[in-house]
């Protein structure tokens, strides 16, 4: 049976946190510099719209929950999530927005 969408969506997520995290030879955890080349390639647009320099860097400590300096598996999704969240609630917006022309 082939995967459905989802799941090779999950899977798609997992080999991009894999492709990352494998930089420094761990590929458990994104270290900062694993980050920052995820977030300058992965969401290039997003970092390049970004007018404040450490908006990167307060963003990887806001997602380490446990503080211990490298995101792993579980607090890579929450910043997916978000992104995903944001997105999703754009999308609402404009589409509220084309209702009312």
């Amino acid at each position: 049976m082939d995967p459905t969408e989802t799941e090779r969506c999950i899977e798609s997520l997992i080999a991009v946190f894999q492709k990352y995290a494998g930089k420094d030879n761990y590929n458990y955890t994104l270290f900062k510099t694993e980050f920052l080349s995820f977030m300058n390639t992965e969401l290039a647009a997003f970092t390049k719209n970004q007018k404040d320099p450490g908006v990167l860097d307060r963003m990887m400590k806001k997602l380490d929950l446990n503080c211990d300096g490298q995101l792993n598996f579980q607090e890579f999704l929450n910043l997916i999530g978000g992104i995903a969240v944001g997105c999703h609630d754009s999308f609402l917006k404009a589409a509220h927005s084309q209702k009312r022309i």
